[in-house]
C-alpha cells in the first residue's frame, strides 16, 4: 500500500463490477468486505439513487490503479498471480478462535508451572539457607 496521500483509483482486479470498492478499500486501508457492506447499507438504507449515481460517477471519473493494468508480454497465469499479503492486526490475522484460544491456554500453562517451580524453590529449605548465606 505504497501511495501518496490523495490518490484514489479503482482496482478492477480486485472489483466485482468496476473496482471502485476495492479502491477506496485500498485509499482508506480497510479491508474490501467491509467497504462493499457498507455501500450496499447505504444503498439500501439511506437513498439508493444518490449511491449508485455516486459509485458509476466514480466508475468514470477515478484512473484504473496502475499496477492494476495489464503489461504486455505478461500471460493470464503471471497476472493472476499477487504477493501474497501478510495481515498485521489481531483480528486479522486469520488464526481461528478454537485455535488462538488453544494457543493462549498452552501459554497460561507455561507460565502457571514456571510460577509453580519458582514457589516449590521459594518455600524450599534449600533457599532459606542460600539466603541466609548471601546475608553473610
Amino acid at each position: 500500500m505504497s501511495r501518496r496521500k490523495g490518490e484514489l483509483y479503482r482496482d478492477p482486479k480486485r472489483g466485482k463490477l468496476a473496482g471502485v470498492c476495492a479502491g477506496l478499500s485500498d485509499y482508506f486501508n480497510m479491508e474490501l468486505w467491509l467497504v462493499r457492506i457498507i455501500f450496499i447499507s447505504a444503498v439500501l438504507l439511506l437513498g439508493g439513487p444518490f449511491f449508485i449515481v455516486a459509485y458509476i460517477a466514480c466508475w468514470f471519473i477515478l484512473e484504473v490503479k496502475p499496477d492494476a493494468l495489464p503489461q504486455q508480454g505478461m500471460s493470464d497465469k503471471n497476472s493472476a498471480e499477487r504477493p501474497i499479503e501478510v495481515k498485521s492486526k489481531v483480528w486479522q490475522a486469520g488464526e481461528p478462535p478454537r485455535r488462538a484460544l488453544h494457543d493462549l491456554k498452552e501459554q497460561f500453562d507455561r507460565i502457571d508451572g514456571r510460577l509453580q517451580a519458582m514457589e516449590k524453590y521459594v518455600t524450599s529449605p534449600e533457599f532459606t539457607v542460600s539466603r541466609e548465606i548471601n546475608k553473610l
